[in-house]
């Protein structure tokens, strides 16, 4: 089942947030995450906050498009209540779970809501999460028309026994069929990997990376199997029915995978992310990690408007409860004081290719600078130029890289 949401302060059943959110709210990018929470099955390795039909007690799926539409409304009344100004949606992400288990008309309905609350800027990247499984051609076509600009495929592996491990229900030779089809929509395409895999070997990587590859998506994301607490793999591993992931083999399959994309044309922008050129990479995910805001609409969301955070009730039936009764779902929220702000900042822009500014780090941090260059962790020309750039190494110790640079806080 899904992990448990953090603790927090209690927030506020109309919504209304802090004087401290207009402070250069002018020039942050404001987003839109709109979770949807259903699965057709619930894959071994995953704690995210996802349903399947017999886990739904006390509400229907086909609501869900309503529910999330009210909150939409809702954060709209909440925001210009609040004293925002008002900020077309410089991203829209469908997320989950698998939001392409809803109808086209239903994650197309709630597209528009979007556009009628706030508008789009120009240019607006809109994204919806997709199984391989979960579309044919004319869905994807429907999406195009009204409106998406992009689709990422959670195709995972190419190889079938990691797959079965995974517990991922899709046929390998579907994923070019798809990427095909979303192609022929006019659509973006990403894929998403993971690495790591109790059994899976360098080779079988490198299958799925060639796969991959070959299907020219303009991104692709590869992300190190984590064994999530309370799952059923971690389960599984501690009961010795699958062996735990090899983290040395997990480093050389990360490195494969960067030689590889560099050969194919793809450049490194985040740690776990690669995209063709600068106008394919994921603009949604940037902004979360660039600090701007974004409001998250469902079961379980998460938002961050500056430098407020909250997140939202998890139970689908317990979100309708709220959200039919006019209420904020929001279960709890923090506001981040200015420190924790610079630490976040520190520990977020470290892993994009842009890089952290010397300037956010304390003295102890600016030292602790030619150190990282000198044990190969931080690019020294891009240091000179007041800029924290990881080199490869660096990105496989990212997390070390960044408790050196916050080790005085």
């Amino acid at each position: 089942m899904p992990g448990a949401l953090p603790l927090g302060d209690p927030a506020p059943a109309d919504g209304l947030l802090p004087a401290s959110t207009l402070d250069d709210a002018s020039r942050r990018n404001f987003g839109v995450y709109l979770h949807v929470p259903f699965c057709r099955v619930r894959c071994g390795y995953c704690d995210f906050n996802t349903y399947t039909s017999t886990e739904l007690r006390g509400v229907s799926q086909s609501d869900y498009a309503s529910h999330a539409i009210h909150e939409v409304g809702f954060a709209a009344g909440a925001l210009t209540a609040s004293g925002l100004p008002q900020r077309p949606v410089s991203t829209v992400f469908f997320g989950g779970g698998t939001p392409t288990m809803l109808p086209s008309t239903d994650l197309t309905r709630m597209l528009g809501a979007v556009v009628d609350a706030w508008g789009l800027a120009p240019g607006a990247e809109v994204t919806t999460e997709a199984n391989p499984d979960s579309v044919d051609a004319e869905y994807l076509l429907r999406l195009a028309d009204a409106g998406f600009t992009r689709v990422s495929f959670g195709m995972q592996s190419a190889v079938p026994h990691v797959l079965a491990t995974l517990e991922r229900t899709h046929d390998p030779e579907r994923v070019p069929l798809v990427v095909q089809w979303a192609r022929d929509a006019g659509l973006q395409v990403s894929l998403d990997l993971i690495y790591g895999t109790p059994g899976e070997s360098l080779d079988d990587w490198s299958r799925s990376l060639a796969a991959a590859i070959a299907c020219a998506p303009d991104h692709l994301s590869a992300y190190s199997l984590i064994v999530e607490p309370g799952t059923k793999l971690a389960r599984q591993i501690k009961s010795g029915v699958v062996p735990e992931p090899d983290e040395d083999l997990q480093a050389d399959m990360y490195e494969l995978a960067d030689a590889r994309l560099a050969d194919a044309g793809y450049g490194w922008y985040e740690v776990s992310n690669w995209a063709t050129d600068d106008a394919h990479r994921s603009r949604h995910n940037l902004a979360y990690w660039q600090g701007h805001d974004w409001w998250g609409v469902g079961p379980g969301a998460h938002s961050h408007v500056g430098g407020v955070r909250w997140w939202n009730v998890k139970h689908p039936a317990a979100y309708a409860g709220r959200i039919l009764a006019g209420e904020s779902p929001a279960a709890g929220r923090e506001t981040l004081d200015a420190e924790t702000q610079r630490v976040e900042r520190v520990l977020l822009l470290t892993r994009i290719r842009d890089g952290l500014s010397t300037g956010e780090l304390d003295g102890r941090g600016r030292t602790a600078v030619a150190g990282l260059i000198a044990d190969g962790l931080v690019d020294a020309r891009a240091a000179l130029r007041g800029s924290v750039e990881l080199t490869l190494r660096g990105r496989l110790l990212a997390d070390a890289v960044v408790r050196r640079l916050l080790a005085d806080d």
